[in-house]
């Protein structure tokens, strides 16, 4: 069947199994090179195998919780938002979320997801106690911190190629109810946005929607907004009648392809101008639902048709501490003279990397979309130079332009990667288009 990640883009024809217990999962395995699928939302071709895909969202169950420590035992096929709706009313939420609560266990270890409070409490990999990994032997190991250590530090991050995630044992954030506390600032240009994210270390979530229309005096402003789990005593009454946000509200779909010229660079611009002008009339302090706060998008089902048929990409990446101003000047400056700039644009605080092959470093992290054009291939290229020129690397995850060569040139832990995979016997077993792409 035809497959892609989210961003539709790139298509591939692969042949696909799901397997609906570990024995299947391991036979799968041994008749050749496969790549574990969860639920997709990798953007570009990370879950796609060629010439096998497991989609393993059949191995869906969630087999043991801890409630003294809230520690989740669950198959890889789970995903966040099942997590949140058995056990938000039973007071945890995930320690570690990012964009979408539609990501399974499985996926978010693979690309080691990270949230809004990485500053704090660092990717998906801080919170996960053990992983079960199918190896290329068809053996079944458990990995964590103190068992086998190097391969549980090379697979959380490591895009499915050290073998096939079956199970794992992740902590959960003991909630007192399911509403944030939010705190929204604007920020009239870049050096503001950065100095808010500084002055808000302590903050346990952080981020910033960035305007990347945006030129001259007013480059880079930002809504930066702060975030803390409510507490019931700072509920009011409509929030203390339903504390874990058990009424929510009906989710709608885009029911179409938007043809392309829906978004161009007056209509984002005039998007961006509105939504600034909105945001920095709406600061201040206000309680939302925990959905709204973590997961926007997710209201939107299938918002990723409002690229067009040609789907999109997304350009992430992450530059150290020391050149974050002077990077992210340079990408913003060229972003917007290309006129490609996109309506969704997010700015985060990092932390301090912890896996051996994770996206994050310590510094800022910028994330903006991009519908597929003529011009895209050779923006991503400027940009790219721009990263690699100020010492930071690219998040695989939401990657499909990237080559070999630049992902080496910002990312020495590549080569490394490679060689661990050509040594353990797992670069002929597990094989996606990403992995061919980027040779590794």
């Amino acid at each position: 069947m035809i497959l892609s990640g989210w961003g539709r883009y790139p298509r591939l024809e692969c042949a696909v199994s799901r397997p609906r217990d570990i024995a299947a999962a391991a036979a799968l395995c041994a008749a050749g090179p496969v790549i574990a699928r969860g639920n997709g939302r990798a953007y570009g071709d990370a879950a796609l195998g060629v010439p096998a895909t497991l989609d393993m969202r059949s191995l869906n169950r969630m087999l043991a919780f801890d409630d003294a420590a809230g520690v989740l035992v669950a198959e890889a096929g789970v995903t966040l938002a099942e997590v949140i709706d058995v056990f938000l009313p039973r007071g945890w939420f995930p320690a570690v979320t990012p964009g979408t609560r539609f990501v399974t266990l499985g996926g978010a270890i693979a690309a080691d997801v990270h949230g809004k409070n990485h500053h704090k409490d660092g990717a998906f990999s801080s919170c996960v106690e053990w992983i079960e990994l199918l190896g290329p032997d068809g053996a079944v190991r458990r990995v964590s911190l103190t068992e086998q250590p190097e391969l549980f530090g090379w697979t959380c991050g490591g895009m499915g190629l050290t073998g096939v995630i079956l199970r794992a044992a992740i902590r959960l954030r003991a909630v007192e109810t399911g509403w944030i506390r939010q705190r929204a600032t604007p920020a009239p240009g870049l050096k503001s946005a950065i100095e808010l994210f500084e002055a808000s270390a302590e903050a346990t979530y952080s981020v910033a929607w960035i305007d990347c229309m945006a030129g001259g005096g007013s480059l880079g402003r930002s809504i930066v907004m702060l975030g803390e789990h409510a507490t019931r005593a700072e509920l009011g009454a409509d929030q203390r009648a339903d504390p874990f946000v058990r009424k929510r509200k009906r989710a709608k779909t885009v029911p179409f392809d938007f043809p392309q010229i829906a978004l161009n660079s007056l209509s984002v611009r005039a998007f961006n101008q509105i939504y600034y002008g909105v945001g920095a009339w709406n600061a201040g302090e206000s309680l939302i639902d925990f959905a709204s706060y973590f997961y926007p998008l997710d209201a939107l089902l299938e918002w990723n048709r409002i690229y067009g048929r040609s789907g999109f990409t997304q350009f992430q990446c992450v530059l150290p501490l020391a050149a974050s101003f002077d990077g992210l000047t340079a990408l913003l400056r060229a972003i917007t003279k290309s006129g490609q700039g996109s309506f969704l644009a997010v700015l985060k605080r990092m932390g301090v990397q912890q896996s051996r092959f994770s996206f994050p470093m310590e510094g800022y992290t910028l994330a903006l979309d991009f519908p597929i054009r003529r011009g895209t291939a050779a923006l991503f290229g400027e940009l790219e130079r721009i990263v690699i020129d100020h010492g930071g690397r690219f998040y695989l995850a939401k990657d499909a332009f990237l080559s070999a060569q630049a992902l080496r040139a910002a990312d020495p832990r590549a080569a490394d990667f490679a060689t661990m995979r050509a040594d353990t016997g797992t670069a002929p077993r597990f094989i996606s288009a990403l992995s061919e792409r980027l040779q590794l």
